[in-house]
C-alpha cells in the first residue's frame, strides 16, 4: 500500500485507546506474524502487554482511515522510556538481557526505546518516515544522548543467523565503558565467523531493515546476543551515541533523516 502523509497523525499515546490499539498492532506483530508470547500477553482481547506499558511513554503512527473503535488506527508504534523514569521504576526493560551497569555509570541522559514496530502495509513508505521524524523531536526536546533497545531477528537458529550477527560484532561493537553484556543463560557469542571470512553483502541480506537504520546513523551493538525463546528472537544490543556521531551521521539525524 502506498502511503499518503495527509491520512496520518503521529503523536503520543493520549488515550486509553490509543494505548490498546498500539497493544493491538503488537499482537499482530510480535505475535501473529512473528510467533512471540508472554506473561501478560492477552490472547481472547488479541492485546500484546507487559508491565513496562503503565510508565512509558507510546509514539503512536495514527492513519485516520482506520476505525479506532476496533483500534485498527495506530498502524506504527514507539515505546518510550528516559533514563529519570526507569530510574524511579527501578529498571529497564532490557535488564531481562542485558546488564546495563557501564549505561548507568556513564551519568548521561538516556533514552530506551522498545517494541518497534509498523504494520506491513506501511513499512518502508511515508509513515515510517513521520515516526522517525517523531521520534527526533522527542529525542532532541529531551536532550537525550544516547539511545538504546533491543532489536530482534526472528528464529533462535544462531547458525542462520551467523553472517550477520558476526558482521555486527566485528564492524559495530561498541565501545569497552559503553558496552552492555547479553546475561546468561540467554548469552549467546556473536563472533561466530572471522571477520576475513565474511561477505558484507550475504551478512546485511539477513539483516532486519531496522538494524541497518540505526547502523546507518552510526549505530554499535553490545557484547553477545540474548535468545529469547518466549518470542522466538535472537536479540541484539543497540546503541547510538549521538556526541559521537559523525558531522554526515548528524546531519542526518537533525534533518529527520528517512530509514530506507
Amino acid at each position: 500500500m502506498k502511503s499518503d502523509p495527509s491520512f496520518f497523525d503521529i503523536r503520543l499515546a493520549v488515550s486509553e485507546q490509543d494505548l490498546l490499539a498500539a497493544q493491538r498492532l503488537r499482537y499482530r506483530v510480535f505475535v501473529e506474524e512473528l510467533g512471540g508470547d508472554g506473561p501478560l500477553v492477552d490472547h481472547d482481547r488479541r492485546l500484546e502487554r507487559d508491565e513496562f506499558d503503565p510508565v512509558v511513554d507510546h509514539l503512536c503512527l495514527i492513519d485516520n482511515r482506520r476505525s479506532a473503535e476496533d483500534l485498527d488506527h495506530v498502524v506504527g508504534v514507539y515505546r518510550l522510556l528516559p533514563g529519570d523514569r526507569a530510574a524511579r521504576l527501578g529498571r529497564f526493560y532490557c535488564d531481562a538481557e542485558y546488564d546495563l551497569t557501564p549505561l548507568r555509570r556513564c551519568g548521561r541522559p538516556v533514552l530506551e526505546l522498545g517494541r518497534s514496530c509498523v504494520d506491513p502495509a506501511f513499512r518502508g513508505g511515508s509513515g515510517m518516515f513521520l515516526l522517525w521524524n517523531a521520534l527526533a523531536d522527542y529525542v532532541l526536546d529531551h536532550g537525550i544522548e544516547i539511545l538504546f533497545g533491543v532489536a530482534s531477528f526472528h528464529g533462535t537458529d544462531t547458525a542462520m543467523l551467523a553472517p550477520a550477527l558476526s558482521w555486527l560484532h566485528h564492524h559495530h561493537l561498541s565501545p569497552a565503558d559503553l558496552r552492555p553484556r547479553a546475561l546468561e543463560p540467554g548469552f549467546h557469542r556473536m563472533d561466530l565467523i572471522p571477520a576475513d571470512r565474511l561477505d558484507r553483502r550475504e551478512a546485511l541480506v539477513g539483516m532486519p531493515a531496522l538494524i541497518k537504520a540505526y547502523l546507518r546513523l552510526g549505530g554499535m551493538v553490545g557484547e553477545g546476543a540474548f535468545i529469547d525463546h518466549a518470542f522466538n528472537t535472537t536479540d541484539v544490543f543497540l546503541l547510538m551515541d549521538t556526541a559521537a556521531m559523525s558531522g554526515k551521521h548528524r546531519q542526518f539525524y537533525e534533518s529527520r533523516w528517512q530509514p530506507q
